[in-house]
Order: structure tokens, then sequence, then C-alpha cells
């Protein structure tokens, strides 16, 4: 039924209310020049640099810090993309952005990295322009908050005086500069000395760089003629207003992509010629008659992005570099003029092999921090991208069988890992600890060695797009009939590397498609000890057996008789019952005594802090004790008959009962849990299992 008028005017009515007009009010406000001196008197912060703006915005956010490897990484939230849902949140790449905040933070102290160009450098598809796009949207966010508050100004003339900005009556500043440009160069520090009460609780240096730009400074002259060098009535026509940056409106945020090399012209990063105006002023050198409205001209008080930087020819370096290192610019027919603003590239690894293989390039190179952005190295992190662009709530319909995104993670992970030196480390087991897993055998500082031997690792390898185009494939197969699981992925996976574009040669193909069989195998193993847990979940029958190891274990180790609690007679410890646990985990007989004291030492330790010791608490204890009770368990349990035609109603029970664990607990649906324990009770059926 179509709405009537009222309706509509209700609901019109009803969005009206919903608008925040005292947000809108203050994001649009305005004030005299005084107004604008007494802010910066109660907050300094509100001249702050590009540089000094970005650092505090992540900042705003929040960190974390952990020890990865005897080493401090900071954590900052910010990277997260909490305000967007997460949507481009930045997984595993922790040390890069610690790399990238420490640049801009000794930026914003003036320490250097302020006169260069920060280009991120790495791999298609590992993030940098993600990176980019958060710095980007983080500041438009940012200059809409209190804390965020930034300023320029707008000339308004009387009708005498619009002559002066070429008829217009309100005159914006075409650059977006800081209002205290207007106060003459020699005397700004003393007028911020005297409106600043204490400037040591201000964490920067307070002072104000850079003159007008052409256009204003003009229309300042003109007004300086005019009132005959009286400054305060020059200023009685500025009127001061709130800045708040966007990408859209192209305030404050720039973007340059280079085009072909006929196409590219250096005016899109400087501004051009208005030439309808040049017969009102008379001169193309008036500024009066000149756009500037270039990628280095809108994003003044912000930030530039440059796509493919290293793509750019060869003449737009001189104006990248005097923006870099003299941060100024050079329109045409004007004198150079004054910007300040962050200049932040991306470029991936061939185009940067050709940057230091020609030496035109050298002045770009001498003024450029690196900042590598490589692929991810641990699969947990890797599998939150496909987690995230894959949760069930963006997927109707289809269910995603348990490990799925895992095995497409850890392939993708493992073509980027370099072979180890090592020969007792195979690369599973390098991608294992990098993912913080511990290993027999394996201490902290044979990671840093793994990691120290490797010359190019994770800059090369299959990039997270391949894993999400194939994803998608198998989604929409009519293959996966409601569900798809990981074969179905490592097919497509397979399937599309004889067309992959950025795989060079055949020998590469085949180290990939090895690489496939490796992560077939884990996932092999992976869901044969899930059903293991699964028929052998009664966690009262495996406490009952833990109690019963540690109760032999401790006679063991003291030398003492175990009392048998039905009986009441001592005999002496049970060995093959605390073997037939261990060798579950491949403890051999020579270790036994180690694995044992270690165990009551450990459970000691507890004991003195009044806590209590859980076998959940110990991955190796609770592996093992899984697998003795699946042992004991899975001959009256028939799992093989699974895969038989036929099977008898109390077999069928228990088998149910299996697959009703395996959907609540570990995330199966009907379609995938049969599946798996068909897989699994093959296995059996072959006596491929793990004794």
């Amino acid at each position: 039924m179509a709405k009537t008028q009222t309706d509509v005017n209700k609901l019109i009515a009803e969005i009206a209310k919903r608008q925040n007009v005292a947000e809108y009010q203050d994001l649009h406000w305005q004030g005299s020049f005084a107004d604008y001196l007494e802010l910066v008197s109660q907050n300094p912060a509100v001249i702050r640099t590009a540089f000094q703006r970005i650092y505090d915005m992540i900042l705003s956010y929040g960190q974390e810090e952990y020890i990865d490897h005897k080493k401090k990484i900071v954590v900052y939230n910010f990277f997260k993309d909490e305000l967007n849902q997460g949507n481009d949140a930045i997984f595993g790449l922790d040390i890069s952005l610690m790399r990238l905040v420490n640049v801009i933070k000794s930026a914003a102290h003036g320490y250097g990295p302020e006169r260069r160009v920060i280009l991120l450098h790495g791999p298609v598809g590992s993030s940098k322009s993600t990176i980019v796009r958060l710095l980007k949207k983080g500041l438009e966010n940012y200059s809409r908050t209190p804390a965020g508050r930034l300023f320029t100004f707008e000339w308004v003339l009387p009708p005498e005086l619009k002559h002066i900005s070429g008829g217009i009556e309100h005159y914006a500043c075409p650059m977006h500069e800081e209002p205290l440009h207007l106060i003459p160069e020699d005397q700004r520090d003393q007028v911020l000395s005297d409106l600043v009460a204490n400037p040591s609780r201000y964490k920067y240096s307070l002072h104000v760089e850079g003159e007008l730009d052409p256009s204003c400074r003009q229309i300042y002259r003109d007004l300086m003629a005019h009132y005959k060098g009286d400054w305060s009535k020059v200023v009685s026509h500025v009127k001061v207003k709130r800045l708040v940056m966007s990408e859209k409106d192209r305030v404050g945020i720039g973007t340059f992509q280079p085009k072909d090399e006929k196409n590219q012209d250096s005016t899109e990063l400087t501004g051009d010629i208005n030439y309808r105006k040049i017969a009102e002023f008379g001169s193309d050198s008036d500024p009066r008659a000149f756009n500037f409205d270039g990628e280095f001209n809108i994003a003044n008080r912000g930030i530039v992005e440059f796509i493919e930087i290293l793509k750019l020819d060869v003449a737009f370096l001189y104006d990248l570099l005097g923006a870099t290192q003299e941060h100024k610019i050079k329109p045409k027919k004007f004198a150079q003029t004054d910007i300040d603003e962050v200049i932040i590239g991306h470029t991936n690894e061939a185009e940067y092999r050709k940057l230091l293989n020609n030496e035109f390039m050298e002045a770009l190179r001498d003024r450029t921090i690196k900042v590598d952005v490589p692929y991810i190295t641990r699969f947990s992190e890797e599998t939150k991208i496909y987690t995230k662009d894959y949760a069930t709530d963006k997927i109707r319909g289809k269910h995603i069988a348990p490990h799925t995104l895992e095995m497409a993670a850890m392939w993708a992970v493992l073509t980027r890992l370099e072979q180890p030196k090592r020969s007792d480390v195979t690369l599973l087991q390098k991608l294992k600890l990098y993912d913080g897993k511990l290993l027999p055998g394996f201490t902290q500082d044979h990671v840093k060695e793994l990691r120290k031997e490797t010359t190019h690792e994770a800059m090369e390898g299959i990039s997270p797009r391949y894993i999400q185009d194939k994803l998608s494939n198998a989604l929409v197969s009519e293959k996966s009939e409601g569900c798809i699981n990981p074969f179905m992925v490592l097919r497509e996976l397979e399937s599309g590397l004889k067309h992959h574009s950025l795989i060079t040669s055949e020998e590469e193909r085949e180290r990939y498609r090895e690489l496939l069989s490796v992560v077939k195998q884990e996932y092999e193993e992976l869901v044969k000890n899930e059903v293991q847990r699964a028929v052998s979940a009664d966690e009262r029958a495996i406490e009952t057996l833990c109690d019963n190891y540690l109760e032999n274990v401790k006679a063991y180790t003291q030398e003492e008789r175990v009392k048998d609690r039905y009986t009441g007679e001592s005999r002496e410890p049970d060995e093959h019952l605390m073997r037939s646990i261990e060798e579950k985990i491949d403890i051999a007989e020579s270790r036994k005594d180690d694995f044992r004291l270690e165990l009551m030492k450990y459970i000691g330790a507890l004991s003195l802090e009044g806590k209590k010791f859980d076998y959940k608490s110990n991955e190796r204890l609770r592996r093992a004790l899984e697998l003795k009770l699946f042992e004991d368990r899975k001959d009256a349990i028939k799992l093989s008959s699974v895969v038989s035609s036929v099977v008898d109603r109390e077999d069928q029970a228990k088998i149910d009962v299996i697959k009703n664990r395996m959907i609540r607990q570990y995330g199966y649906c009907e379609i995938c849990s049969t599946d798996v324990l068909n897989y699994v009770a093959s296995i059996f059926a072959r006596g491929d299992a793990k004794e």
C-alpha cells in the first residue's frame, strides 16, 4: 500500500529529529581571528602539523604490548578498524605497523622523517593500500572529534573591496591554511609565547612554519595597501572556521594515481591556470586566475597518497622531491608555496627493483623511508582475513565446514616461507613455530634463528586475493550442496595454479602443488584427532583416567607403592598403564623419567600457589589421555560401521551421539559431520589410524 502525503511528511519529520544539530553547529563553527587566538591559548593542539595530528590520531585508539620471541611488540588498536566493524582491519603485520608508527612519531617530533616520502613496499595483496586507506579514513574521523579539531579561514570582503578577490565576497583559502600564517613570521614565536601560559604542558614545540599561498598573499597585500599597513583592520576581514577533512570533498586528503606516460600532467599535483579568468585579471600570473586544486594543494594540512608511486614519470619527481624535502611546491607561474602534509606512497616488489636499478631515481631513493609490508607468516592471523570475509552472517544458504579457512590459510603461508636450512625442521614445523606453537625440542631461540637465516621471506608466494577468489568459486559451485569443506577448496586452489598469472615457472607451480599435499595430510591428522576427541568426549572418564595416571606417576617418582582403592592392597606402580598413555604422544622409554618428573614439578608448583592441576592446561597430556580413551572405546563403538550399508540400531545410536557432539562442540553441520565421519571411518577401515 502506497504511503500518503501525511505519512511521508511524518517520515521526513522523523528523519529531521534524528539529525544532531549541535554536532553540525560544532563542525561548522565560525569566529573572528581574535576568537581563534583564544582557542589557541586554551588548546595549542589545534595548530599541530599534519604528522603530529596523524600520530595523535593513532594513539587516541590505545595500544597494547606483547612479547614475541623476547622482543616487545606494540599493537596499535587503530589498525583494528573498530569504527568500521573491522572491515579494513590489518592482521599479522604488527611489526611492520610498529615501524610505520615509529616513523610517524619521529616525524611528529621533527627529527627528520617529516622531510621524507614514506614508501610502503611489499608484494601484491599485502595490505599496503588498506593501511593508507585506514590512515585517510582515520584522519577524516579524527578531524570531526574535539581532540582532532583544526581550523582554516576565509576572507570576507564588503562590496567596495570585492575587486580584491575577483568579485567574491567570501573567498575561502584554497589550501585550507593555518590561520596563524596571517601573523608575520618574525612575530609568531612571541605571539605563541604570549598566548600559551605554560608551553611545557604541550608535548610538541610551539612553532608555526610556512607562508600564505599566492592567492591569500595577494589579498593580504592588497588589504595592507588599502589600510596603509594597519594589520588589525586586515584581519578584521578574516573569518576563521572549523576544517573537516574529507577525501570525497577533496579537503585535506588527496590521492594521486599515475596514468600512462602520454597523459601524465604535473598540473594534477600543483594546480593549473583558470583560462576563463585570464581576461578578467589580464594576466595568467595573477593568483586569482589560478586554480590551486592539485593533489598537493588540496591535501595541505592532511595526507596525500601516491598509488604505485614508482610508476610516476621522471618529470613528476621534481614536484615530489621539493614537496618532500622543502615542504614546498612550485605552481606554474608562481613562487614556491609552502605545504604541510604527510606524503605516503606504496609500490610492489617489481617496481621497487626497477627503482634500485634506475640511476635517475637516486634523489628519490635518498628522500624515501621504506617500510616493508610483507605477507603474513602466522597462519592463525591469515585465517582471520578469511573469517572476516566469509563470516556466517555474510554467507546465506551455505555452511563452511570447520578448518576449511584454516587449511586455505595454512597453504597460503607455506608458499611464502623459505625452506629451513636446518635439516631437522620441516616447513610445516616452521609454520607452527612461527604461529607460536610449542614443539618438542624447540625454543624461542630456535625460532629467532629461523627468522634470521631468511633473506626474502614473505615477499613472495600466494596472495590473500587468490585464496579469496577460490573460496568464492567453491561457495558458488554446484558441488557444494549447502556446505563446502577443505577438500573442495584445496581442489579449487590446485586447479587455479595452471592459470595463475603471477607464477613464472613450472618448478614454482609444482612446489605449490606439493605444499597442497602437505596441507591435506595435516588436515587428515586434524580430523582424525577431532573424531577421536568426539568419541572420547566423556570428561568424567578422562578425569578418572588422569587421576589414575597421576597417582601411579607420583608413586613411581617417589619410589612408593600404590594402594588399591578397592582392595586396599599395596602394589607396584602400573608401568603398563603409564606407558600406554605416554606412548600416545611419542614419549620414548629413555625419556619417560624426565617427562614424569617434569609433570610432578609442575603440579607441585601449582600447589604452592594454591592452584589445582587440570589436565586441560597441559596440551600434551590431554591429547595422550584422549587417545588412550579412544583406543579403549573404538572397538565398542565400531566407527567402521559408518561406511557399511547396513548399520544396526545400537551402532547407529552411538554414531549419532558422536555426530551430535561434533555439531555441538566443533561447529559441524549435518552434511559435513557425516562427510567427516565417513572419511575418518574409511581411514580406520584401511588401518591407517595412529595407534
